[in-house]
């Protein structure tokens, strides 16, 4: 049971990756180089990808391309509407980096959406362009009477919200992410050979998406609510 918790104390540790030597060295948590890779796997991507399109008699890979933004762009547009479109490019970007954060454990690196901070911060992020999207849609006047609706009387609880919302989108996806590492933690322990393997590729491949999807989805109805 100790080596268990070991495991376990062992996977949810922030190491330190490297330290950089200015104004007396800055630590770089694990979390945050592995962030790094993944933007730059990502730009990478983007560069390789966008070379050479063509209107007419496109290749393999631009279709294949066209088809996954287009899918995309239109699972968003519903939950949205075509108000929300401009809140569309952020919506992917976020669902591809929790997608490849959750499944880069399969090659290896701890997986960013183990550090509590990096759940907080993409919360953050994301109630920030809620209730700028409110702002924009109903202006600084109308977004504050907003909190008195339907009746004053509720103020309180629509203002306490604004607390609730990142918290709930943090700890639901650090939640999910820690739920998924203590059970492989266990399997590995009672079962140390072929059967962990399966259950790794459900927990880093099938839960690691599904949780980028409900963690957008999420945020859509936000701002679907914000400027409706």
């Amino acid at each position: 049971m100790d080596g268990l918790v070991e495991a376990l104390m062992e996977e949810l540790n922030c190491n330190v990756a490297f330290t950089i030597p200015i104004f007396g060295g800055i630590d770089v948590l694990e979390s945050v180089a592995v962030t790094w890779i993944i933007m730059a796997v990502i730009m990478a991507a983007s560069l390789i990808f966008v070379r050479g399109l063509k209107l007419r008699q496109i290749h393999n890979r631009q279709a294949a391309l066209e088809s996954g933004l287009t899918f995309l762009y239109n699972f968003f547009e519903e939950l949205l509407g075509k108000e929300g479109r401009d809140y569309i490019p952020y919506l992917i970007t976020v669902v591809i980096y929790i997608g490849i954060a959750n499944m880069i454990g399969l090659l290896g690196f701890k997986s960013p959406t183990k550090d509590l901070n990096v759940t907080a911060s993409l919360a953050i992020m994301s109630i920030v362009l809620v209730e700028a999207a409110g702002i924009r849609k109903k202006g600084v006047k109308n977004w504050i009477k907003s909190f008195a609706e339907p009746i004053p009387i509720v103020a309180p609880i629509n203002v306490l919200e604004l607390f609730i919302r990142p918290l709930s989108l943090c700890m639901r996806l650090f939640g999910n992410v820690l739920g998924a590492i203590v059970v492989m933690a266990l399997i590995k322990y009672l079962v140390p050979f072929i059967v962990p393997l399966p259950f790794s590729f459900y927990f880093d491949i099938f839960d690691g998406v599904i949780q980028a999807y409900v963690f957008v989805f999420l945020t859509s109805l936000y701002i679907k609510e914000a400027i409706e």
